[in-house]
């Protein structure tokens, strides 16, 4: 017998609120699988389990708040028989394998002489959760929405913030003559119980892990300006032969080039834990996405360097919908060993950013403009951008960073090569 606790999904996270169990006693998991359903200040997030076995118990009501490292299910090892006497089935499987009978009397107690039967092994069929990203559960809080009675068109079903706002104009539209005959309330509304500020709640968690960082981790900072024409040229040739929904946009050569430069340097992509390094076997490189609500959250896109171009564009713009309609799964949340920002976007020539721990390293990047540059002693125009490093003094040093930087630079100088 062994206990699945809930893990840590980021720096930034200490505690979670249990949303929805997707596994029930009696129930076989293999490593891999969604067991519950965690919401976190960022967003909902799908609980991976990390080993095989059978669900025995499982040991947190839906709604509790749950610090991270709480045992949240009790498992059988694979071959492991139930126990002579079970214990009592815990409220929550309780409630979960009666559910649909509570209607019905209690049967007869069993004669003394006759075996009483196990309990069936087969799962209850557990209610689907109604996905609903943060910023729609606020919006619709602040507008005195039902998001139960609301369709939504994210991804697998989410409600989003642009379901909210079409609800509301909606409803605007639809009881105009009903507001202006509504009399004067005899005094201020009291509502029954405050809406969580979930913005205000994520500003808390990023300062927490910023300052965490600032002060655990000693930073040291470069930049190089690094030349774009070949890769833009490349890309422009490649993306001639693809279909519109298939083309690759910068994002993936760098994020690429990223994955493949820490194979030379595996003091940039790793993780220092308890007073040690320890470097990833393989680059999970943690994407910064910002939120509309605001604030940002940066998952994983696992196992980059071993990827094609077309499977990281393609995984990357499904990471990206599904962190904006708040559904992620929590190896992406746990598993970044190297974090890419990129604010090229909107607009800045640089940014240097903030190593998130336990990570040791940060690579940013600005957006593409036109320089004036010398090649081959000629005065002409190039696209470069200017690319950052920010890694931990306690695993490597300038010189190391520097020459990661320039691997950087020529990885990107052979996009053909990515």
């Amino acid at each position: 017998m062994f206990e699945f606790k809930l893990p840590s999904m980021g720096a930034d996270m200490d505690k979670g609120t249990l949303l929805e169990w997707k596994v029930a006693p009696g129930q076989a998991v293999t490593k891999g699988d969604v067991v519950a359903v965690v919401d976190t200040t960022k967003a909902a997030v799908d609980v991976e389990i990390w080993s095989d076995g059978t669900v025995h118990e499982l040991l947190v009501e839906i709604g509790q708040e749950i610090p991270v490292g709480t045992p949240i299910i009790a498992l059988r090892a694979p071959g492991e028989a139930a126990p002579a006497r079970a214990t009592p089935a815990n409220k929550v499987g309780k409630a979960l394998s009666e559910a649909p009978t509570r209607s019905r009397k209690p049967a007869a107690s069993a004669p003394a002489d006759r075996p009483v039967p196990s309990a069936p092994t087969a799962p209850a069929e557990l209610p689907t959760r109604q996905r609903v990203s943060p910023a729609a559960r606020k919006r619709a809080a602040e507008l005195g929405l039902d998001t139960t009675r609301l369709v939504g068109t994210g991804v697998q079903g989410a409600v989003t913030l642009d379901d909210v706002e079409r609800a509301a104009v909606a409803a605007e539209t639809a009881a105009p003559a009903r507001r202006e005959v509504a009399p004067e309330p005899a005094g201020p509304s009291i509502p029954t119980s405050a809406p969580v500020d979930r913005q205000a709640e994520m500003r808390r968690a990023i300062a927490a892990a910023m300052g965490r960082s600032k002060r655990e981790i000693p930073h040291y900072y470069l930049s190089e300006t690094i030349p774009m024409r070949k890769a833009l040229d490349w890309l422009h040739g490649a993306n001639s032969k693809r279909p519109v929904t298939e083309r690759l946009l910068p994002a993936a050569l760098l994020l690429k080039a990223v994955a493949l430069a820490t194979r030379d340097f595996p003091e940039m992509n790793g993780l220092f834990v308890d007073g040690v390094y320890k470097p990833s076997a393989a680059a999970h490189v943690g994407v910064a996405i910002s939120l509309r609500q605001g604030g940002l959250i940066a998952p994983a896109l696992h196992d980059v360097a071993n990827r094609e171009l077309g499977a990281v564009m393609l995984e990357l713009a499904d990471l990206v919908r599904r962190c904006r309609a708040g559904s992620l799964r929590s190896s992406e949340m746990s598993d970044p060993t190297i974090t890419v920002t990129n604010l090229g976007d909107q607009g800045v020539e640089q940014v240097f950013g903030v190593i998130y721990p336990p990570q040791v390293a940060l690579v940013g990047f600005g957006r593409v403009s036109e320089r004036p540059w010398v090649q081959d002693g000629k005065l002409t125009t190039m696209p470069v951008v200017i690319t950052s490093l920010s890694a931990d003094h306690r695993v490597s040093d300038g010189h190391r960073g520097a020459l990661f930087l320039a691997r950087l630079n020529t990885l990107l100088q052979q996009p053909e090569t990515l």
